[in-house]
């Protein structure tokens, strides 16, 4: 299961694009002015999954380089991404949300202490995203990108999300909503965030996909935890 990357704004052939704008829409800049960190998503704590103890730990360049630059480079990460190619294509995506203003976060997911997973977790309200659908104050966007081949099509991705649905909930209260849009096309990643406990309420006609829009409520309450298929 795949989610969905950032712009492809200053793109150089199929990447390049900036990390402060996680949401694909062209041309449109981010306001400027200060840091608008997600109360430090790596700092949020571990929280317990069927699949083992799930926790967000921050990307760290050069060292975390090779193992991102690599899940790029599978073709099945690579039909939504787009950021296959040498290990500059991924720097330059990543780098760019490590020194934004803090309105998009990359991090690597972590499952009992393994990378399997890399997310970005950003201010939806604050993106281009937010001209195309009716944004709350606060609303946090999450993009998924499960690496090793092995750990995709067992439900793993459902899992995962409940678990960091509830975790932006958790630490963060002024967040209402957890808000996602994975291309319509990936079905697998769009069934994963219905697994766990997303609706799709709107598709949106974003400049480069069309888009399911996602959404997590606090309103909803606790969701049950995705289970790992027997």
């Amino acid at each position: 299961m795949q989610g969905q990357p950032a712009h492809p704004d200053q793109r150089h052939g199929r990447a390049g694009r900036p990390g402060r704008q996680p949401v694909r829409v062209r041309g449109h800049p981010q306001p400027g002015g200060g840091r608008l960190m997600l109360c430090d998503p790596p700092g949020w704590g571990s929280v317990p999954t069927p699949a083992g103890e799930f926790r967000l730990g921050p990307v760290r360049l050069p060292a975390d380089l090779a193992l991102l630059a690599g899940w790029m480079n599978d073709p099945e990460v690579d039909a939504f991404w787009e950021l296959a190619g040498p290990p500059e294509v991924t720097e330059r995506h990543v780098r760019a949300q490590l020194d934004g203003d803090g309105r998009s976060t990359p991090c690597l997911g972590l499952l009992d202490g393994e990378a399997l997973s890399y997310w970005e977790v950003y201010r939806a309200d604050l993106d281009p995203l937010a001209a195309h659908y009716p944004a709350r104050p606060h609303d946090t966007g999450v993009h998924l990108l499960l690496g090793p081949a092995a750990s995709r099509g067992r439900g793993l991705g459902a899992v995962l999300l409940a678990a960091l649905a509830e975790l932006i909930l958790l630490r963060n209260p002024r967040c209402e909503r957890v808000v996602a849009e994975p291309d319509v096309r990936n079905r697998r990643s769009v069934r994963a965030f219905e697994r766990a406990g997303f609706r799709a309420v709107a598709e949106l006609d974003l400049p480069d996909k069309r888009a399911a829009l996602m959404v997590r409520d606090r309103a909803d309450g606790p969701v049950a935890q995705a289970q790992l298929p027997a």
